[in-house]
């Protein structure tokens, strides 16, 4: 998602949640996204995610974007569309794993544990390297 301020636009980028990430930044934030279900149109998926780690039902004008092929072998698919929305209302959902690692107790943590608003140039610097490519074509698209 982006938007369009005075100051010029903006994109959307969440900064994943648990412990692994808790005092990463840079290279660590990630556009809202998830896996696939079978048989599921990536389309619908990339709003489902969306939804699911924002907490917010995109809306509008989607445009494609070229996947990106990640260093794990996973393509990502993604579309931009133009919004506005209060990062600090972020509702993410959950997901459970041990933690501490091997103390058998299990810990519930947020997919996403915030979002926020950056301006191209930043967010290139805050994404995860393999989708740096997604901000890149925005900043085409958006010439």
């Amino acid at each position: 998602m982006y938007r369009v301020k005075e100051s010029g636009a903006e994109v959307l980028l969440i900064h994943p949640g648990g412990p692994y990430w808790t005092k990463k930044d840079e290279g660590a934030w990630s556009i809202p996204k998830g896996e696939i279900e079978e048989g599921e149109d990536p389309f619908l998926a990339a709003k489902r995610e969306f939804e699911e780690e924002t907490g917010l039902s995109p809306e509008g004008a989607f445009r494609p974007l070229k996947p990106v092929r990640l260093k794990s072998g996973k393509t990502v698919d993604a579309w931009v569309f133009e919004g506005d929305w209060d990062a600090g209302s972020l509702k993410s959902s959950t997901f459970a794993m041990e933690w501490p690692p091997r103390s058998g107790k299990v810990q519930e943590f947020p997919e996403a544990d915030r979002a926020d608003w950056f301006a191209p140039g930043v967010a290139k610097k805050k994404i995860q390297e393999g989708q740096r490519g997604f901000i890149e074509e925005f900043e085409q698209m958006a010439r």
